[in-house]
């Protein structure tokens, strides 16, 4: 029986055959990154929102759409990622597992976060917690989508209308962010000094973070995904 291999920029071969160790072994890894990745990412965004002093944008859509509708912050990001990813259908963009469990984990984790956190009440300690989270939000940024399990759904969303218009992704990505600050901050959601130190970090410390949670490809992508290397990745939110 044939076995394929690829090999590492250091020499080393990997193995893509299922029922290697080695690549038991780095699946078992990615699964462990995606999921605390995830997790890690809830929990960064619900001290964004303890700091009180802006927040990444979509996550300004999930709070004003929480104040206007009175369920919590988790449950709309759930929601709000669900009716994304139906966008998803006719962009003919293709989901993961690790597009599916963006959407229940990072809003469980969220609810679950500033459940257990103590408010902040002074300045000094709304400003340690914003640069916290924002380097929480890094390090989970790196850990899952260098998991590479999918996507998160609004990464597909941007992909799917970049491919659909043919405009750069960037301007699709900026008008909308823009569009979704603009319309959470319409119903209530918080922006401010920490929405503009996201914006301006999260790309430096996710790109550093990719590199150090970086795991072995072989030839063969898992059967679970369907995803490209990360550093192609669209940073998420």
């Amino acid at each position: 029986m044939c076995q394929a291999t690829a090999t590492t920029s250091g020499g080393n071969v990997l193995s893509s055959d299922p029922s290697d160790p080695s690549t038991q072994r780095r699946l078992g890894r990615r699964l462990i990154q995606l999921y605390a990745g995830l997790a890690l990412y809830g929990a960064s965004m619900a001290l964004l929102v303890e700091a009180g002093l802006g927040l990444a944008p979509w996550i300004v859509l999930d709070q004003g759409l929480s104040e206007l509708t009175g369920l919590t912050i988790g449950r709309t990001v759930i929601i709000v990622g669900v009716v994304v990813l139906l966008l998803w259908i006719p962009l003919r963009q293709r989901p993961g597992l690790g597009t599916v469990s963006n959407v229940l984990v990072i809003g469980l984790a969220m609810d679950a976060t500033l459940g257990v956190v103590p408010d902040a009440r002074t300045l000094a300690v709304r400003v340690l917690v914003l640069v916290v989270g924002i380097l929480l939000n890094g390090v989970a940024t790196g850990l899952y989508i260098a998991a590479r399990f999918g996507p998160g759904p609004r990464d597909g969303l941007m992909t799917g209308l970049h491919q659909l218009t043919g405009r750069p992704i960037g301007r699709i990505r900026t008008a909308i962010e823009v569009a979704v600050v603009a319309t959470g901050f319409a119903f209530g959601g918080t922006v401010g000094v920490g929405t503009v130190l996201y914006a301006l970090s999260i790309g430096p410390l996710a790109q550093l973070f990719l590199r150090v949670f970086a795991v072995p490809t072989t030839t063969m992508g898992s059967t679970v995904v369907a995803a490209g290397p990360p550093e192609r990745a669209i940073l998420p939110r």
